[in-house]
């Protein structure tokens, strides 16, 4: 199996809790919080470990919240290479309304960096970097960071031989669906986010797969995948344009599907599978995690129990 390392600059001490009704005013008396570490790739590789896989996490801490976040890691048995952040450790918090099944997110901001953090988390990376394995980075950057920061560990980490994976959103993901040069080897978006760099909507499976094998012909990854909620998830790469379609499951809670996904293909990719296997195997811990409560992931059991459920075929 090739190693796995993700990267999360922007990571999160998560509360969860819910309510009888969230209503303004009142004070809305709680049920006990859990609380779980957050962030694109803290999440990736607790998915990954929950699935029996193992991978090492690039992980920013600062402050109390840093260390409890550093705790909670390493309670879970997560290999963490930690990375001093400049300033506290960000807070997010997720209430649930019990009688709509609505919830509500609120994440606070975190730490600005500057050029020595990116100095540093440049080197860090380049140091921690797996030869021949996979790079997921996985989230939001910090502010103060550029936009094309993926690129440059692309740059950095290209004569190693490792691939990488990005899911990121905003500013930085339109400058990587621009790039040319340094670029990854996965690229992952959500639908509306597909919709907002096409300029146009994508209203079905095969709308999605068009644009995703745009942005491979253009060079922008050697492959993209697209998910659309519900339906699935699109890929395209080279010659190859695959759809996987979700499971129909029970939905308790949205929070950690994607991350879920991305840490079941990986692993897959990671353990010589090919694209169509660890695409189901995305899917199926995808459809496994909007099973379980608040800010819990897919459980190995139920991902194993869903693969079947989530066949691939070609566009």
């Amino acid at each position: 199996m090739h190693d796995i390392l993700t990267v999360t600059l922007n990571p999160t001490v998560d509360l969860s809790t819910s309510v009888a009704h969230v209503v303004p005013g009142d004070k809305l008396r709680c049920a006990p919080p859990v609380t779980d570490p957050g962030g694109g790739g803290i999440n990736v590789s607790r998915a990954i470990r929950l699935l029996g896989g193992e991978s090492r996490a690039l992980v920013a801490l600062g402050g109390h919240n840093g260390d409890k976040l550093r705790a909670l890691l390493e309670h879970e048995g997560i290999r963490l290479i930690p990375l001093v952040a400049p300033g506290e450790t960000r807070m997010s918090l997720a209430v649930t309304d019990s009688t709509s099944g609505e919830q509500f997110r609120f994440v606070l901001p975190g730490p600005i960096w500057n050029e020595a953090g990116l100095k540093a988390t440049l080197a860090a990376v380049t140091t921690a970097v797996p030869e021949a394995g996979y790079v997921v980075i996985s989230g939001s950057l910090p502010r103060g960071l550029p936009e094309d920061f993926t690129e440059r560990v692309c740059a950095k980490i290209g004569s190693r031989g490792a691939r990488v994976l990005a899911d990121t959103s905003g500013p930085a993901l339109t400058r990587l669906a621009e790039a040319r040069d340094a670029v990854p080897y996965v690229l992952r978006m959500d639908g509306l986010e597909a919709e907002e760099l096409a300029g146009r909507a994508l209203p079905d499976r095969k709308d999605s797969a068009d644009f995703a094998s745009e942005l491979v012909a253009r060079g922008v990854a050697s492959i993209v995948v697209i998910a659309r909620g519900a339906e699935g998830n699109v890929l395209a790469a080279e010659g190859l344009r695959l759809h996987v379609a979700a499971a129909k499951v029970p939905v308790r809670s949205l929070v950690g599907a994607g991350d879920s996904f991305v840490g079941a293909f990986v692993l897959a990719l990671a353990r010589g599978a090919d694209l169509a296997r660890a695409l189901q195997w995305g899917a199926a811990a995808a459809s496994a995690a909007v099973m379980t409560d608040a800010t819990a992931l897919c459980t190995r059991e139920d991902t194993e129990a869903l693969l079947d459920r989530c066949p691939v075929t070609g566009i």
